[in-house]
């Protein structure tokens, strides 16, 4: 059980790292860009213009609290 426990804080640490909020802004741009398609709407744009945005207000939440 505990090499069970390792292998998930891994990936916890590996996927949300320390910042649980861009992880999260990442997963709904990701889950947003499947209902799209999952609708027939091509949505191939919607993660290139996500990317910046999240690492933009990344960047702005480092930077104030520095």
């Amino acid at each position: 059980m505990k090499w069970l426990r390792s292998f998930g804080r891994f990936w916890w640490d590996f996927i949300v790292g320390d910042d649980w909020l861009v992880a999260a802004l990442v997963a709904a741009a990701i889950g947003a860009t499947a209902a799209l398609a999952a609708a027939d709407v091509a949505g191939w744009w919607l993660l290139p213009l996500a990317v910046p945005l999240i690492l933009w207000l990344s960047l702005r939440r480092a930077i104030r609290s520095a």
